[in-house]
């Protein structure tokens, strides 16, 4: 069977990231990420891991695949971008409730050090996020064939994303894999075997 082209997700997280990752995964490929975020020392051994991992999966999304989209197209000719973007302002409120008080080395590295949390950091993330998609847009200008921005919010779905990978699209829904419905359905599965006398 012939190699899939890669493909990169480099939306930040909040974006719809989860939902592409479970897209590409119904349409055959193999999908990782988001990698080594609790590794005190990403910034230095991301850029050299993710040369490592590449060739192992088809798909990449989360982070730290956004921070890398340069080094990823230089080292992976002819592989497919794909940014995941949403409103600034929706994006910053959910990334204040998913993450609240929470930080971690990628996101230090992302937003600064000290700025791992949201909370008290607005400006600085908005900040980073308008950036981030800015350089990006610049970057991949005049490469239509290569790069693609989806809004999964607004309604892109399997029509724009086959159409951009040159697939069939599946005849199921888009996945939208929010995490909060996903610790929702997790929860109320577990209450019921509770009262069905499961113990795990």
């Amino acid at each position: 069977m012939a190699e899939k082209i890669k493909v990169f997700c480099i939306g930040f997280q909040k974006t719809g990231t989860t939902s592409m990752g479970a897209a590409l995964e119904i349409l055959g490929y193999r999908v990782t990420g988001g990698n080594w975020a609790r590794d005190p020392e990403v910034s230095k051994v991301a850029l050299q891991r993710a040369l490592e991992t590449v060739p192992l999966y088809d798909a990449f999304q989360d982070n730290p695949w956004p921070l890398l989209y340069r080094e990823m197209d230089k080292a992976f000719p002819g592989s497919k971008f794909i940014m995941t973007i949403r409103p600034p302002e929706q994006w910053i409120r959910s990334a204040v409730k998913g993450f609240g008080l929470g930080s971690s080395p990628v996101r230090e590295w992302i937003y600064g050090e000290g700025k791992g949390s949201p909370v008290g950091n607005e400006q600085v993330w908005l900040e980073r996020y308008e950036r981030h998609n800015r350089e990006v847009l610049e970057y991949f200008a005049e490469r239509p064939d290569d790069f693609m921005v989806m809004d999964l919010a607004a309604g892109d779905g399997w029509e724009k994303l086959c159409g951009f990978l040159g697939m069939p699209a599946p005849q199921v829904s888009f996945p939208h894999a929010n995490p909060a419905h996903k610790k929702f359905i997790k929860r109320m599965l577990k209450s019921i075997k509770r009262r069905l006398g499961f113990r795990n």
